[in-house]
């Protein structure tokens, strides 16, 4: 088993300042996903799923939950909502709102336990605010998100540059 760990000091600050303009491109069965990061607002959450998916941590793992209207969850190798990295994140709460499109880091009730597990909203989810960390958005691909099941794998999460179009708005 791989060994994971969690991107801090200069690491870090190199990896938020690549996902200033960086895109992640997740490949499914289904289609393209891309979304951008909000550095600026969760530097740490940017970073840590930038070194996951370069690691190819998330290949192969499976979209295990599916919450019609609500949510799609994935990146647990343990594929059951369980599984993470070996390591846990600190929150990073912020004012971007859970909204159609949003991407998330889920957690246990420890609002400092996220690790690899993601989320993108189907649906507005205002109740979630502040609560969990936002740390991108979809900008290509929202109608195969709205397709994507509990057991849709992600065959390849690829991180981009994309070329100054890097969303922290």
């Amino acid at each position: 088993m791989a060994t994971y760990t969690k991107p801090s000091g200069d690491e870090l600050q190199t990896l938020a300042g690549e996902a200033k303009t960086a895109r992640a491109r997740i490949t499914t069965p289904k289609g393209e996903i891309v979304f951008t990061f909000y550095p600026d607002d969760a530097p740490l959450h940017s970073a840590a799923f930038i070194k996951l998916a370069r690691a190819g941590f998330y290949d192969g793992l499976t979209f295990h939950r599916y919450e019609p209207g609500f949510v799609i969850q994935g990146g647990d190798p343990s594929g059951n909502g369980t599984g993470g990295p070996g390591y846990n994140l600190e929150a990073e709460f912020n004012e971007h709102p859970h909204i159609k499109g949003t991407v998330a880091m889920a957690r246990s009730s420890n609002p400092n336990s996220a690790g690899s597990q993601f989320y993108i909203c189907l649906g507005d989810a205002p109740f979630l605010n502040r609560q969990y960390t936002v740390f991108g958005h979809v900008i290509e691909g929202q109608q195969v998100v709205d397709q994507i099941r509990a057991g849709d794998p992600m065959s390849a999460v690829v991180i981009e540059d994309g070329g100054g179009e890097g969303g922290n708005g």
